[in-house]
């Protein structure tokens, strides 16, 4: 359809050719999303490749020293007069094969190990009882008479496995990529000598990290702690999710063990409870977060255009007080209205009814969503006060010397300018309210939980269910798998809505 056949259309027809555009174009955005990554994936092995490639043509056209330096970091740096480098090169190597043999190496073999490990020295001792089928010995205080395990250090832990190994294999990576860094700097060292200059001392490289490489400095420590404090965890995650870690597998009594997919069969289609549970929750978790995002999203715009007209006085008193809403801890608000809103709370003795707001399944989510606007709608009407102060008023003065009445206004000029800028907020509270803990939490427990749900209520989301599971339950192999399609619902919803959006085609423009 070409420009001009969309403009003879009426206002319903071209706002039913959007949404059909819209929906239609989704299995052309997720083809491209799919192209992409294989893009991705097929740049990432090119990479690799010429890596690889890079690194034999360095040993190759290497002196003695570069050869040498691939086996024994830091000396080519060192046979090129650069020891401070070279030193530290060797030395990191030095830490390295003393970590793996003291640590690292311990826990890469365990982990293809199952069952309880101990060590056998014990079973030449009396045990004084099992944890297992692992001897344990106990000493008692005779004072309170409580049972202290002796040899609590000799028994294995499977979380301790699991993240030493993660972290091993972290530590080898980064480890790797200094031992290329090392290869490249002994070859660079010797194109220096070979030019006939001299190469860089260690004073003069410090300063350098202080100069052009200084956001190498800045970003070293960020990066640290990204790796300690959000990839290791992740990477620990998605590793229990093949395991079957629940409340019959708790270290160091019983260790859990590998068990592949069988966890993702269990949610899809092999445990018909779990199936059926998570395949509810998900379609009420996709439904509270169109719900959620879209009432706060035009309730928020219409309060805020409301505020904003010429004739509406004491405006600062109205945003002031949105402001003061939205400043109460979301917590409070939450914990309050459900003292008003339970079967019998202050609401329902005011009015003398048993209205079950918080214990029917439908009553109670549409409680949610209600309540959800209350302490959502501030924050749309303060971004889009923001958002209309800036549109400049010629445009309006414009369409009113042009004979456009106010909804055409709106429809031209505010609205496609407020969609432009706030498309990006609207994508990150869309997945926001799919990860919504405290209304559902605070709210209803995530309840009524009826027989027919595992370890679940008809309120909860994805994300609540996954804290019962991990908390009330202990099946942390379940809700690991939980996590994983969550964030894969996150991520790839938010990437494949956001690149179809007109803020990423024309970042530019503001229609």
């Amino acid at each position: 359809m070409d420009y001009l056949d969309y403009v003879q259309m009426t206002k319903g027809q071209q706002i039913k050719y959007k949404i059909t555009s819209f929906f239609t174009g989704i299995p052309g955005a997720i083809g491209t999303f799919l192209k992409f990554l294989g893009y991705l994936i097929k740049k990432f092995f090119a990479w690799i490749g010429n890596g690889f490639k890079s690194y034999g043509a360095r040993f190759t056209q290497g002196d003695g020293a570069t050869k040498a330096s691939y086996l024994i970091m830091g000396v080519g740096n060192m046979a090129h007069k650069q020891f401070g480098k070279g030193l530290l090169f060797l030395a990191l190597e030095i830490g390295y094969i003393f970590f793996m043999i003291n640590f690292g190496s311990v826990y890469l073999a365990k982990i293809y190990c199952s069952g309880v490990h101990f060590d056998p020295d014990d079973y030449n001792k009396v045990a004084d009882g099992m944890i297992g089928n692992v001897p344990v010995h106990y000493t008692v205080d005779p004072f309170f008479g409580t049972k202290t395990i002796d040899n609590l250090d000799t028994l294995d832990n499977s979380n301790n496995i699991l993240l030493f190994f993660v972290m091993t294999v972290l530590i080898s990576i980064a480890f790797f990529a200094i031992y290329i860094v090392n290869t490249k700097s002994a070859f660079a060292t010797q194109e220096i000598i070979r030019s006939g200059k001299t190469p860089m001392g260690a004073v003069e490289e410090l300063k350098m990290f202080l100069d052009e490489r200084f956001h190498v400095t800045l970003l070293t420590l960020p990066i640290l702690l990204l790796l300690v404090f959000n990839i290791l965890p992740i990477l620990f995650t998605i590793l229990m999710a093949f395991t079957n870690y629940d409340k019959d597998h708790q270290p160091p009594g019983n260790l859990y063990r590998w068990v592949g997919f069988q966890n993702f069969a269990d949610v899809f289609y092999s445990n018909p409870l779990k199936s059926a549970t998570f395949g509810k929750i998900l379609v009420w978790t996709l439904i509270w977060a169109v719900f959620a995002t879209f009432s706060n999203y035009i309730l928020g715009i219409v309060f805020a255009l409301l505020i904003n007209k010429k004739e509406i006085k004491f405006k600062g008193f109205w945003r002031t007080a949105f402001v003061i809403t939205a400043a109460v801890p979301q917590f409070v608000t939450l914990l309050l209205m459900k003292l008003l809103l339970d079967d019998k709370g202050a609401l329902n003795a005011m009015l003398g009814t048993q209205i079950p707001f918080l214990s029917d399944e439908w009553g109670a989510r549409i409680t949610v969503i209600v309540v959800n606007i209350w302490v959502g709608v501030p924050y749309t009407i303060l971004i889009t006060s923001g958002l209309l102060m800036n549109i400049p008023e010629d445009l309006y003065e414009s369409a009113r010397i042009d004979g456009a009445n106010a909804f055409q206004q709106f429809t031209k000029i505010t609205f496609p300018y407020i969609w432009f800028v706030t498309t990006p907020y609207l994508i990150s509270s869309f997945v926001g309210n799919i990860n919504n803990f405290n209304v559902i939490y605070f709210l209803t427990g995530g309840g009524p939980s009826p027989s027919s749900y595992y370890k679940a209520g008809q309120t909860d989301l994805l994300v609540t269910w996954l804290y019962k599971l991990t908390v009330n339950t202990s099946d942390f192999n379940l809700a690991a798998v939980i996590g994983i399609i969550v964030f894969v619902i996150c991520a790839a919803g938010s990437l494949i809505t956001f690149n179809m959006s007109k803020a990423a085609k024309n970042e530019e423009e503001f229609s």
